[in-house]
């Protein structure tokens, strides 16, 4: 029993500054919260969310557009209920068509 304890304690006291950089580097590039993996998990999610924001913005400027569109022009109100709504004049006649 003291031989194995001797082998091992002669193993560890020889590599002891090499297992002590492996287990660092273990340390900070895998286990830590601010580890190399955990990094690039937050740049792709940040480049995720980037995306996202410039998504957005896009549709907040069409609204802005549409808004001001609506403010000024009044045949846009009409042109929005008859598009989307399917309202009618009292002269009309409305015909949907669909693919089904």
């Amino acid at each position: 029993m003291a031989s194995k304890f001797h082998a091992v304690w002669n193993f560890l006291s020889h590599y002891k500054y090499l297992i002590v950089i492996v287990v660092g580097v273990l340390i900070v590039g895998v286990i830590d919260d601010n580890s190399f993996l955990k990094r690039i998990q937050y740049d792709t999610q940040i480049s995720r969310l980037h995306d996202e924001i410039e998504h957005y913005e896009a549709i907040s400027e069409e609204n802005v557009r549409q808004l001001k569109e609506l403010n000024s022009d009044p045949k846009a109100i009409e042109k929005i209920a008859r598009e989307r709504y399917f309202m009618k004049a009292d002269d009309e006649d409305i015909f949907v068509f669909s693919e089904q």
